[in-house]
């Protein structure tokens, strides 16, 4: 695990505690030796922008090389040593594997290019304007691709750390780390069902008309019409909303009605087949659909992981 200046604490601290959770079960001897690698200064500890606590890694950065598996969590720019001693754990063949802004890293070393990568999908545009040669993958919670590894945000990095105990001893070991750590042996779906969706373009010339939209969701709005409320072709239609917001109309609009369809999944008590008619979907078919294509879940599956919990009383 590497301790790098300006660390996410729970990146760091989780991982190992994933990884110090597996035992073999007939004799109970843990299956990994972790070490946590860092400047022997020591090392700032955050929580997101916060600074919470300073700690002294007890083995050095360079030990990091006598490693079967480097683990990159989250930091800030991480030092050319650090960029360095990936590089070069890599061209030894040690496994590697990222947990959200990591990624950065690696690919800062070069290691990325060509490839797909995660990343938190806060951080995913900055990556790829930052390294073109990327490839990056915005909707999944990890990726695996054999010698490198890289996951989205904060628990992402959990689901990377427990897939890697499954890949190394079996589905049976994994289940039982989970179980220790009371997670989910798998995850549903990827990270698309956590991003904050955009709505309206603040100041452009089509936001009226995509206030409108968001307005008669639940009506069978269609490119004719949605020009016609914006007194324009549907052509000039297409083509603004190309420039103004990256997807034609109609994909907006899907976009939009799954965004209602999660605020009341999150908030409500409605039926599928109410919010599907309520969203404009028509049908909970239709719904479940749209709901597997962009965020890679199901709505009975988003509301259980979203839903507010009701306590007693």
């Amino acid at each position: 695990m590497l301790a790098i200046e300006g660390v996410v604490g729970v990146e760091l601290t989780g991982a190992c505690q994933v990884f110090a959770a597996a035992h073999d079960p007939a004799s109970g001897e843990p299956l990994y030796d972790v070490r946590v690698c860092g400047d022997r200064a020591g090392t700032t500890v955050r929580a997101h922008r916060l600074e919470i606590f300073r700690a002294q890694a007890p083995y050095s950065f360079e030990e990091a090389l006598e490693a079967d598996t480097i683990i990159v969590p989250a930091a800030y720019k991480a030092s050319a040593e650090v960029v360095a001693l990936v590089r070069e754990a890599h061209r030894r063949g040690i496994r590697i594997a990222s947990i959200c802004t990591g990624a950065f890293t690696l690919a800062e070393a070069g290691l990325l290019d060509g490839r797909f990568a995660a990343t938190h999908w806060a951080h995913a545009e900055r990556l790829a304007s930052e390294y073109p040669q990327v490839e990056v993958a915005t909707d999944v919670l990890y990726l695996d691709d054999g010698d490198l590894l890289t996951s989205a945000g904060v628990t992402a990095g959990l689901d990377l750390c427990l897939h890697l105990v499954r890949r190394d001893y079996g589905s049976a070991i994994a289940a039982n780390v989970a179980r220790r750590l009371v997670m989910a042996p798998h995850r549903d779906g990827g990270q698309a069902q956590f991003i904050t969706a955009p709505t309206v373009a603040g100041k452009g010339s089509l936001e009226p008309v995509m206030r409108w939209m968001q307005e008669n969701l639940a009506e069978p709005l269609s490119l004719a019409s949605i020009a016609a409320q914006a007194s324009m072709s549907t052509r000039t239609l297409s083509r603004q909303f190309r420039a103004q917001t990256g997807s034609t109309p109609l994909q907006w609009l899907i976009r939009q009605r799954i965004t209602r369809a999660q605020e009341l999944l999150e908030t409500t008590d409605l039926t599928i087949d109410q919010i599907a008619t309520s969203c404009g979907f028509g049908s909970p078919l239709l719904l479940r659909q749209h709901f597997a294509k962009t965020l890679a879940t199901t709505p009975t599956a988003y509301r259980r992981t979203f839903a507010p919990i009701s306590l007693p009383g």
